[in-house]
């Protein structure tokens, strides 16, 4: 059974080259176009503040993920997520990339508890099967089934804009 935790609200206007407010007014900025698309400088946009939640969100759940073990992280451990937004045709579509550094953690398990997490983030559950996502530890690419991620990009980032369409 669904129980609503939390609703976030953020109203934008004039799309990527306007102004983005939350309810809370704690996001308060400007957007633009990403500046080596020919944006400009000092502003955000989409795909960064995207790719900012999924850190922080990833992040939570491997912390999840080891509370449930009855283990603690590092407090160093990181999440850096890349998103990456391209063309296809007239589509334009994101794919991302988490790269999971847990520090003092085995690469074994590393592995085992990134894939973990992998299933109870929300922005990997939300994203599964709709936009290609692939997982690092330690800048090593992880195998992960299809069955376990529709749509995993299989090369990279090259993968994710040339597979759109099967996404």
């Amino acid at each position: 059974m669904k129980k609503t935790l939390y609703t976030a609200d953020a109203t934008a206007v004039g799309g990527r080259s306007g102004h983005v407010r939350s309810s809370t007014g704690i996001i308060d900025m400007e957007m633009s176009v990403p500046a080596g698309l020919g944006g400009k400088k000092g502003a955000t946009n989409p795909e960064e503040l995207f790719a900012a939640g999924y850190a922080s969100c990833f992040q939570q759940a491997l912390l999840v993920i080891a509370q449930r073990a009855g283990e603690r992280l590092d407090p160093q451990t990181t999440v850096q997520c890349s998103v990456t937004l391209f063309q296809d045709g007239e589509a334009y579509g994101l794919s991302a990339v988490l790269d999971v550094d847990l520090k003092s953690v085995a690469p074994e398990k590393a592995v085992e508890m990134v894939n973990q997490a992998h299933q109870i983030c929300p922005y990997s559950v939300g994203t599964r099967g709709n936009m290609e996502v692939e997982l690092k530890v330690a800048g090593a690419q992880v195998p992960v089934s299809p069955e376990d991620n529709a749509g995993v990009a299989q090369n990279g980032q090259q993968a994710a804009a040339s597979n759109v369409g099967n996404a």
